[in-house]
């Protein structure tokens, strides 16, 4: 059975392991996305990557979370251009940076010339308020035979974000990128994971991914995103998940590295 976003996938119908039975698939529809990113702008979104940019100046976190978006909402409209997005930012809570769902790149980039770090968010961040906007919203892209689906971008290095959210609700997915420094006295980037990781088993509908990285490398980052391609409802549990594979390089086998005897051979 093949499955496409947005389409009918097949009725299959086939014979039954070992016996002459029939069992038939019903045809299943993957719904549009309504997609909202919440980006952190914690001042340690401003830690510098190990990468620099066209004119040597070094790129932030938060630059590499930008180029990380645009390169999921260009690759997401390829695949499907009738999803939609809108953008969040964390500080101590959350608040809009543009409510409008949008398919269009430049809404994009014009929400993108408005974000920069806050000086005042530092310190713990409370989820609640992400989690109330994301339920509501969610309503409105069932309502439009839709589904809602909540990227979160986490900075902070030694503070778990705290919530209020009753388990019993779960109408949106959450997926989690974090980047963090590494372990130290002032920082517990696994304390936070693990809070993290508690926070989206406690309220995703579908399988939700969570992706961590305390490396600088935004070729990490981009990676993670491309995973995150992955439709909510097409997804396996991400332990499952294997992509990207290893390439291995292939040594030249002992025919190919051999002369080829009916070659003329110099006589120098």
């Amino acid at each position: 059975m093949q499955g496409i976003e947005g389409q009918n996938s097949a009725t299959t119908t086939a014979a039954a392991a070992g016996g002459g039975g029939l069992y038939t698939l019903p045809p299943t529809r993957f719904s549009s996305e309504d997609i909202l990113f919440c980006i952190d702008v914690d001042p340690e979104c401003l830690v510098e990557m190990k990468v620099t940019g066209p004119n040597g100046r070094p790129f932030t976190r938060l630059d590499t979370i930008k180029q990380g978006i645009l390169l999921f909402i260009h690759s997401k409209l390829a695949i499907n251009p009738d999803h939609r997005f809108a953008f969040t930012v964390l500080g101590k809570s959350v608040s809009w940076l543009r409510k409008e769902f949008s398919g269009e790149v430049d809404a994009a980039l014009s929400a993108f010339r408005g974000l920069s770090a806050d000086s005042s968010s530092s310190g713990q961040a409370d989820l609640t308020q992400l989690f109330r906007i994301a339920a509501h919203e969610a309503k409105k892209s069932r309502a439009q035979n839709r589904i809602l689906r909540v990227i979160l971008m986490y900075c902070r290095s030694s503070v778990p974000p705290q919530h209020q959210w009753l388990a019993t609700q779960k109408v949106f997915t959450l997926d989690v990128i974090y980047l963090h420094d590494k372990p130290g006295p002032d920082n517990c980037p696994q304390k936070v994971y693990d809070s993290l990781v508690e926070a989206l088993e406690l309220v995703t509908e579908y399988e939700g991914y969570i992706y961590e990285s305390g490396q600088g490398l935004t070729r990490i980052l981009l990676r993670h995103m491309c995973i995150l391609l992955s439709h909510p409802q097409q997804r396996c549990v991400q332990d499952d998940v294997d992509v990207p594979k290893s390439l291995t390089k292939k040594s030249p086998t002992t025919e190919s590295a051999s002369v080829d005897e009916s070659a003329p051979v110099s006589s120098q």
